[in-house]
């Protein structure tokens, strides 16, 4: 079933804000790497990577549908970081974003009563409920780790072994 117009912008809307929190977390690890934090820079690139297959996920939707996937314009990251800590917590804040997005395109499938949206919408509630905890954690830990350098230096590591991804997941 096609999506109407008005679905297929709000979907088109989503593309584009996975896009930009891909580019987000990007500049976010160009922040980690300023700061000599390998680690934190390259868990923050897998992050970017997992928005680009979020991304195509839409993308895969919409064209599967019979509709035109578009990506519309991303603005530049305009994140400002002076620490790990406002690194992670601007990522933090920008994953809140991206829920309360997807929240709202559940909801305007739910009153144009579009039922085949639901099992990727549902993927992507529980999905972002995950980001969300993954990086509030990750905040708390280095909140914690105040100025200990071991600390810092600990988690970093730790953040760095993360396993690797593609975009094409």
């Amino acid at each position: 079933m096609k999506l109407t117009e008005d679905l297929e912008k709000a979907f088109n809307n989503q593309i584009t804000l996975e896009f930009e929190a891909s580019m987000v977390y990007r500049q976010l690890a160009i922040e980690m790497d300023t700061r000599d934090l390998p680690g934190m820079a390259s868990w923050l690139r897998h992050q970017a990577d997992e928005e680009i297959v979020h991304a195509n996920k839409f993308i895969a939707h919409l064209d599967n549908r019979g509709n035109h996937p578009v990506i519309g314009n991303i603005p530049a990251p305009t994140v400002t970081a002076n620490s790990a800590l406002s690194v992670f917590q601007a990522a933090a804040a920008h994953e809140e974003r991206v829920s309360e997005a997807i929240r709202d395109l559940y909801r305007t499938c739910e009153e144009a009563g579009d039922l085949d949206a639901r099992p990727l919408l549902n993927w992507f509630l529980g999905e972002q409920i995950e980001e969300e905890a993954t990086v509030t954690e990750i905040v708390a830990r280095i909140a914690m780790t105040g100025n200990d350098g071991p600390g810092l230096l600990r988690l970093d590591s730790e953040l760095g072994a993360r396993p690797t991804r593609t975009t094409e997941n």
